[in-house]
């Protein structure tokens, strides 16, 4: 058994990650690290986490075998070559980091201290992304061509309520836009499916944006990606998509348009479909996200030393290149539009 320490009691590890590790009976939690003292507290009672700590070093002298950063994406340099300072591995959320610089960084190190650091696209390990990989792959709809991969919501939308009855804009949407924006956030698990069910390296990109509030980045985007097998993707992102509506609605789905077909699927009651020449299957849809999958395989990679389906550093890397290059894009036009006017 693998001894694990996770960084950063938010609400991504609370729902996501925590709840992973505590099932997966190849991992032992043994220590919790936030800045917050109550933070910290109220995941260890909920989890039965045997220690917790505000303190870097504390935490790293808990006999840790791999560590789990789910801290702020401004952390996660920090705490990544803090980890290879202590010889462990790292299975850190998305955005890897902040600047490409970072990024390389924080791979380099891991990688001089002989270290495995992987991302945490949680995408990859759902039965729906797992159906679709083996599907790709056995040419079911012949060579895909086309992508079309959609993800539009309202981020929890626009506003919350103070307890003294104030409305404010909600700290996390704004804390995500100052971040990058949806296709930083988000699209990166798209960005990834495509390189990852393709095989295939993006040679070409180009962004667009939609700006509904006034935030730098658009909270509304448009991605295309050329790959190096000739395939096409299109990624779209909103963060707006009824982001102040009474009744909001999201919507979610791909479509991969082959030679020989197209596989579909909608998260709206999980309905996954393969049509092609020889009829119609429904191989049945998931959840888009599966956490315990990828911890299975985490644990997997720890005991062995094999990746596996594991997206490594530079897998995050590069998705989180390409979406945060497409934003610039956007917004770079968006700005020499207004020079215009002027």
């Amino acid at each position: 058994m693998k001894k694990i320490g996770l960084m950063g009691c938010g609400m991504v590890a609370m729902y996501g990650h925590l709840p992973a590790i505590a099932a997966t009976p190849e991992l032992q939690l043994v220590t919790l690290y936030d800045p917050d003292p109550a933070r910290l507290a109220e995941a260890q009672e909920k989890f039965h986490v045997p220690h917790g700590t505000t303190d870097t070093g504390e935490f790293f002298s808990s006999g840790l075998d791999a560590v789990v950063v789910t801290s702020p994406a401004p952390c996660h340099r920090q705490n990544v070559l803090d980890a290879a300072r202590h010889g462990v591995h790292v299975l850190c959320e998305k955005p890897l980091a902040m600047t490409d610089a970072e990024a390389d960084e924080m791979i380099g190190v891991m990688d001089r201290a002989g270290l495995m650091l992987f991302t945490g696209f949680c995408y990859r390990f759902s039965h729906v992304s797992q159906t679709i990989k083996r599907l790709v792959a056995h040419r079911a709809v012949g060579d895909v061509r086309s992508l079309r991969l959609v993800y539009v919501w309202n981020l929890h939308g626009r506003y919350e309520w103070t307890p003294d009855g104030q409305r404010i804009e909600s700290p996390r949407r704004v804390g995500r836009m100052l971040e990058g924006g949806p296709m930083v956030d988000c699209g990166v698990h798209q960005i990834d499916l495509a390189r990852w069910w393709l095989d295939s390296p993006v040679v070409r990109q180009m962004g667009a944006g939609a700006w509904v509030e006034d935030y730098e980045a658009p909270d509304h985007m448009y991605l295309h990606l050329d790959h190096e097998n000739g395939a096409h993707t299109m990624v779209e992102m909103s963060f707006s998509y009824c982001h102040t509506a009474a009744e909001p609605i999201s919507h979610f789905s791909y479509h991969l348009i082959g030679t020989e077909g197209l596989i579909r699927f909608d998260r709206d009651g999980w309905h996954l479909e393969v049509r092609n020449p020889h009829g119609t299957s429904f191989p049945g849809g998931s959840d888009e996200k599966n956490f315990a999958g990828m911890y299975a395989a985490f644990a997997h990679a720890l005991e062995t030393g094999e990746r596996g389906d594991l997206p490594t550093g530079q897998d995050g890397l590069i998705a989180t290149q390409i979406a945060r290059r497409a934003t610039e894009e956007a917004m770079l036009r968006r700005a020499m539009a207004t020079r215009n006017k002027l």
